[in-house]
Formats: C-alpha cells, sequence, structure tokens
C-alpha cells in the first residue's frame, strides 16, 4: 500500500484549499493509499531559528511538533500540499513549516554532499493552491518555492492545481468541477506512486 503524507497549510479549518485536499484525500484512498493527514494550524512548529543545530546530523535540535511530521514525509511515497496564497506566496504556517526542512537541506547537500540535480526522485508530490485575485504571476513565487521544498524530500512536483477568484470560505463549492478535479488528481497520485512501486521506479 502507498503512503502519502497530506499537508493542509491552510489557516482556516474549513479554507478553500482545505476542502479540495480533503477532496483529493478522497480519491488516493478510493484508489488504494493509505493518507495520513497533517493539519498545520493545530501544530506547534516554531520558525527556523538557523542556529545550525543541525549541523552535524542534517536533524532540527528543536523539539517540537516538527519532528514528527518530518519523519512522516520522510517514510511516504507522496506528498500533497495545500495552500493559498499570500502575498503571493504560501500561508504563514505552511513557510514556517518549510523553512524548518531547511535541516534536510543541511543533510542532502552539506553532509551527504548530493551533486544539485543529481537525484533520483524517491516521491512524488500534488500541490493543491487558491488565490483571491487573477494576477498573471500569481503563482509563480509559490511554485518556486514548492519545487525547491520537496527536491529536500528527494520528491518532483508531479502536479498542481492552481485556481483563481476563490476567497471567502467556501467559495469553491461554486466550482464543483474543482472539487472533481482534486479528487481524480488524488486518485491519479495513487495510481501513479503503485505503478513507479510495481516497475520499480
Amino acid at each position: 500500500m502507498m503512503n502519502i503524507v497530506a499537508v493542509y497549510g491552510s489557516p482556516r479549518e474549513n479554507g478553500n484549499t482545505a476542502l479540495l485536499l480533503k477532496q483529493a484525500v478522497k480519491g488516493a484512498r478510493e484508489a488504494g493509499a493509505h493518507v495520513e493527514e497533517i493539519f498545520l494550524r493545530k501544530l506547534k512548529i516554531s520558525p527556523c531559528l538557523e542556529i545550525y543545530g543541525c549541523k552535524s546530523t542534517g536533524r532540527c535540535v528543536i523539539q517540537d511538533d516538527f519532528q514528527r511530521v518530518q519523519d512522516l514525509l520522510l517514510a511516504s511515497d507522496g506528498i500533497m500540499l495545500a495552500s493559498p496564497i499570500f502575498f503571493y506566496t504560501v500561508s504563514a504556517h505552511t513557510k514556517i513549516f518549510m523553512d524548518r526542512c531547511q535541516s534536510l537541506w543541511v543533510k542532502k547537500y552539506w553532509i551527504d554532499q548530493v551533486e544539485y540535480g543529481k537525484w533520483e526522485p524517491k516521491r512524488k508530490g500534488l500541490f493543491i493552491s487558491v488565490g483571491a485575485t487573477r494576477g498573471k504571476k500569481l503563482f509563480e513565487g509559490p511554485l518556486l518555492t514548492v519545487k525547491f521544498f520537496l527536491d529536500v524530500l528527494d520528491a518532483e512536483l508531479w502536479r498542481s492545481l492552481l485556481y483563481r477568484g476563490l476567497d471567502f470560505e467556501g467559495d469553491v463549492l461554486k466550482h464543483p468541477e474543482y472539487l472533481t478535479e482534486a479528487f481524480e488528481a488524488g486518485q491519479a497520485l495513487a495510481r501513479a506512486l503503485a505503478q513507479n512501486d510495481h516497475t520499480g521506479i
């Protein structure tokens, strides 16, 4: 059975990205995957304090809920991440969590000395995001951030679901096609992971 970690980055329990991610989770489970759901808003995760306590082992020395989530991600086959857009980037909850993954960057590139771009992806990532505006460059920043976040987890950005013009809680319910797309993306991710496992990729 494929293991997927679904990370909810919205500050709202029933925000638009949360509703979309729930559909993706449902789809993945129906396709046979085990999905662990992580709600960042409910966790106690400090920002990175840049004390470089991770230089010796590659593990963050700040003891809080980050450690558990990190271990789940490292044991996963796939990652789902959902965040609304704030000032053309991911939410504060999401960014704080990502910044703590700096320890994984240290582990990969300083300690293990992996040559940048010379690694094979072990995981696939699905990114779901919504923004209130319809700006042409609305998702350019977040996509770069997510790409490099996934990099330290040896994961490739497999697919992104990006929706404009959604702001208030429940706006996504006016677009059932978005919810269907998220459900189908969750199914497809689970099947892609199973196929990779079957072929030994």
